[in-house]
């Protein structure tokens, strides 16, 4: 794709209209896997965004996919989104290069509540592309470091080679974040846990009256956590999930993402547990 412009700038006051972005770098993260940093080409389109949120991005031919905004809120110019490459739109993305121009709108959606976080120990709980909705989250806590208390990092793939963002990790523990970083799978390089991550919690003594619960991942992954969750005495009321499945409008108009009374675009991604306990794990709801 060449780097022209391929969008005339939209109202802003219209938010099905995308706005031209431009492709300022690409980072590969693991196998079909990578990471684009988006810059609004005019600044007027260029808002904050909260951790939690994503963007719509599209190709002209292809459609429009719903990504998480992945990189850090104090920095909101240049946007970074996570791609798996999976269907027709984001493997069209897979073929952009640095200098490319794709249509954006957003930000969209609840962001994790991190306001109600302050004080509060956080139990932040991943597996596998689940890490991009919440890196800003950690990033953001590194930052704010002293409002918050106790932080607890579970993260965990099927292999070593399925891990985001491991030369962050390091740093991030510098930053005040507990590890606990593992796998499904080892091989001979693999020196850190084995096992699935609900199983992390067996090894954690949590303090059930001040901690907050946020996770993002497979459905299945987050139903177990829940589990563990509260079976350690942790309210429903004190876990936040990452819904992402089915955006297709961002705003609530299509109805495509309807989770109960909800729609996950609009009332999520993120959600408090115990407002969608009856339609969790629920693929008709």
């Amino acid at each position: 794709m060449s780097a022209t412009t391929m969008f005339e700038p939209a109202a802003i006051a219209d938010p099905m209209l995308p706005y031209p972005a431009v492709v300022r770098a690409i980072r590969p993260e693991t196998y079909g896997i990578s990471t684009f940093s988006l810059e609004y080409l005019d600044p007027a389109a260029q808002a904050g965004f909260a951790p939690g949120q994503f963007n719509m991005i599209h190709l002209p031919g292809f459609g429009e996919v719903a990504i998480s905004i992945c990189s850090d809120p104090n920095t909101p110019k240049v946007m970074e989104h996570t791609i798996r490459y999976a269907g027709s739109v984001t493997r069209a993305i897979g073929r952009l290069r640095v200098g490319d121009t794709v249509g954006m709108r957003g930000p969209y959606g609840n962001p994790w509540p991190m306001q109600l976080a302050e004080g509060k120990d956080l139990m932040i709980v991943s597996g596998g592309i689940g890490l991009a909705p919440l890196r800003p989250l950690i990033l953001e806590v590194i930052h704010r470091r002293s409002s918050f208390g106790r932080v607890l990092l579970l993260y965990g793939g099927r292999t070593p080679q399925d891990l985001l963002y491991t030369g962050e990790f390091e740093k991030w523990q510098d930053g005040g974040i507990e590890m606990n970083v593992s796998v499904d799978r080892a091989d001979e390089t693999w020196k850190g846990q084995v096992g699935v991550i609900p199983m992390a919690f067996y090894r954690i003594r949590l303090d059930h009256r001040n901690t907050l619960v946020f996770s993002c991942g497979p459905e299945i992954m987050m139903r177990f956590v829940i589990y563990e969750a509260m079976a350690r005495r942790i309210p429903k009321e004190a876990i936040y999930v990452s819904m992402e499945r089915n955006m297709k409008c961002a705003i609530g108009f299509c109805g495509h993402c309807q989770l109960g009374p909800a729609f996950i675009c609009k009332q999520g991604p993120v959600f408090q547990f115990s407002t969608i306990e009856p339609f969790f794990g629920r693929e008709e709801f």
